[in-house]
């Protein structure tokens, strides 16, 4: 593995993250006419239909193999979204994120043997306990937003062990089949739970941006960057993603975070940041 496309790849990863937490910010500005449900098949539906006009996949011919794997990445895609969205409608932002990170750092510590491993995730499970509404945070924070965001983690690892799998050998094509398949998952609960509303022309053009922002743009990064770069790593590479989170809440939604919650989010956040100096020391330097 080249060092340039590693680099490449980070880049590509670190972009996608603040697009991702922007969009997600002006996502819950559409809660009120959609709920979350419809939010999330508007993202989800719009950017496919981006993406399937870009890449048009219909030209690219699949084994088998990969169908496979393209139907468990866009699966996993779709229940993340759903999970997540309807998390963020009961918990702040940040939270949220924390919360659902615990999937991509539970696969970056897979395996964990060393004893410094067990640190971090000692650290992390501090963390995941003071996000817990157990009457130490200074936010109303029901268990149902915090098992749905949890939720949303354990999807997330799926996304990235499936998502690596269906990108080897892929491109953007890749991504746009997943990203439809996560629509079509999704397009149920929106029509139960907005009907008609989805198709609101007043909302449509903030939908787009949502969908640009949160799913078509960073999906296409990550599909890019994912083959190129260890699922562990990868995982790890999220550890900015609740920091970004927080600070989007509070700059677009307005939403404060208690010392309590803030210390939980740095603990998890902390916690990522030294599994990849772990990591980073037992991986063996590129071959010339």
């Amino acid at each position: 593995m080249r060092p340039q496309s590693v680099l490449l790849s980070v880049a590509l990863v670190t972009l996608g993250m603040v697009f991702t937490q922007t969009g997600a910010s002006f996502a819950k500005g559409l809660f009120p006419a959609v709920g979350a449900a419809g939010a999330t098949t508007l993202r989800l539906t719009l950017a496919a239909l981006v993406l399937l006009a870009l890449f048009r996949p219909w030209r690219q011919k699949l084994t088998p193999d990969q169908w496979r794997a393209v139907l468990l990445y866009g699966g996993v895609m779709g229940a993340m979204n759903l999970f997540f969205y309807a998390a963020l409608a009961t918990i702040p932002l940040g939270v949220a994120v924390a919360l659902e990170f615990t999937g991509p750092l539970a696969v970056a510590l897979a395996g964990s043997r060393k004893p410094l491993d067990f640190v971090w995730i000692g650290l992390a499970v501090a963390g995941l306990a003071m996000l817990l509404p157990l009457g130490q945070t200074s936010g109303e924070i029901g268990f149902v937003g915090v098992l749905l965001a949890l939720a949303a983690g354990a999807c997330w690892a799926g996304y990235i062990v499936f998502g690596q799998r269906a990108g080897t050998g892929g491109g953007p094509h890749i991504t746009a089949l997943g990203v439809s398949i996560a629509a079509i998952i999704a397009l149920p609960f929106g029509v139960a739970t907005a009907g008609t509303a989805l198709l609101d022309p007043a909302i449509l053009p903030i939908a787009l941006g949502v969908a640009l922002l949160s799913s078509a743009i960073p999906y296409a990064l990550d599909m890019v960057a994912l083959p190129h770069l260890p699922s562990r790593l990868f995982g790890i590479l999220m550890s900015g993603q609740p920091a970004l989170g927080a600070l989007s809440g509070f700059v677009i939604l307005s939403e404060s975070l208690g010392a309590w919650q803030l210390a939980g989010i740095a603990a998890i956040v902390i916690a990522s940041l030294g599994a990849t100096v772990t990591i980073a020391r037992g991986v063996p330097p590129p071959v010339a």
